[in-house]
């Protein structure tokens, strides 16, 4: 059996830096995955960096560069495996072996075949290296990435859920604007930005009229696609989706025994529509258009049967100091039952207050580091 590898209080703390500085790259670097890094020596923190934009400098040479002469004989913490090939920027691996870096310490290897491998080389160098410091922190921020690699059957999905404190996401006349306060809807916004595509359900779309846009302090490097999953092909050339697809790239999974007529409809006003045989062949044709991301906002229908069907990753869940009742709208309508000893139990990533909202992050396995 493999020894542990031993980290330092410093180095812990350096990667607990180095994770807080990779969230500014949010909505920013995709399809590249969120990176941070920070030099430090003797408990001083001489430079930081984080992937800021896609194609721009990684996390790793900007940190470098912030600490200039100082990274000499330092080490570096960094949350992904430094790359070791040349893509649109020169290999890390290269520019850490120039800096005359001593150790390196990250996070998880990197599992995309074509830059892995950095770890490795710088150790061929004499500059000694380590994985595996705060692992599945890391694994959990950069799930998306990790999932894309793994499987290219269908995107990552994440289900994002307002609900009062009772689990029902709109009043017993059907409203729900707004059952979370105004902190709770900022964050939404920046979690959007993040995301490939956003989706919701056909009787959403139609019964609220979303936008479906990020209004948020964070403007993504590209906007993500709205997707409407609506077997009957409902919707109409009024609804905003429908009006305004040839400014942002709108898509709508119907079935294949959706009136003609109405598809017609959709793709004379720019929306893109796929007719699986169900909704797991819904998310194997988004992600073979390109889809690596989902974001699922509702309704209550289309979230409980991608979770029914096993097809939910990540659940986003704000919780607001709420009480509907009975007759509330509830969160997970006809979710399948399951004795208490065989239910399957989520692994909670985050707990937070958003204002008056509490915010839980729940992961359906635990985000396991890549080897």
């Amino acid at each position: 059996m493999s020894a542990v590898p031993a980290f330092s209080a410093d180095e812990r703390a350096a990667m607990r830096q180095a994770l807080a500085l990779a969230w500014r790259g949010w909505g920013r670097v995709a399809p590249n995955p969120l990176v941070g890094a920070v030099v430090c020596k003797r408990g001083r923190m001489l430079g930081e960096g984080w992937h800021a934009e896609f194609g721009g400098p990684h996390a790793e040479v900007a940190a470098l560069r912030a600490a200039g002469r100082a990274a000499r004989g330092a080490t570096l913490v960094v949350t992904l495996e430094p790359c070791a090939h040349h893509g649109k920027t020169p290999p890390c691996s290269d520019a850490i072996a120039a800096a005359a870096i001593a150790r390196v310490v990250c996070g998880v290897r990197d599992p995309d075949r074509a830059a892995r491998g950095g770890l490795d080389l710088l150790r061929s160098r004499g500059i000694e290296a380590a994985s595996g410091l705060m692992a599945l922190e890391v694994s959990a921020q950069i799930a998306p990435f990790l999932f894309s690699r793994s499987r290219t059957d269908r995107p990552f999905v994440a289900l994002k859920l307002v609900t009062s404190i009772d689990g029902r996401i709109a009043d017993a006349a059907g409203q729900s604007r707004w059952i979370s306060g105004e902190a709770a809807r900022e964050w939404v916004h920046w979690l959007r930005a993040g995301f490939d595509a956003i989706a919701v359900g056909g009787v959403t779309a139609l019964r609220d009229d979303p936008s479906l846009t990020v209004r948020g302090v964070v403007v993504p490097r590209s906007a993500p696609v709205r997707i409407v999953f609506d077997r009957r092909a409902m919707l109409n050339a009024g609804v905003r989706l429908v009006a305004t697809a040839r400014e942002i790239p709108t898509w709508v999974v119907a079935s294949p025994a959706a009136p003609r007529a109405s598809i017609e409809v959709l793709e004379a006003n720019g929306v893109r529509v796929f007719q699986p045989i169900d909704l797991a062949a819904g998310l194997a044709a988004v992600r073979a258009a390109g889809v690596a991301s989902l974001l699922c906002e509702g309704g209550g229908a289309l979230g409980a049967r991608l979770l029914a069907d096993g097809l939910v990753d990540r659940v986003y869940w704000i919780q607001s100091p709420v009480w509907l009742g009975a007759h509330g709208v509830p969160a997970f309508p006809d979710l399948p039952s399951a004795p208490l000893a065989e239910a399957p139990r989520w692994v909670p990533i985050e707990r937070r207050a958003l204002g008056p909202d509490t915010l839980v992050v729940l992961d359906r396995e635990p985000c396991l580091p890549a080897s």
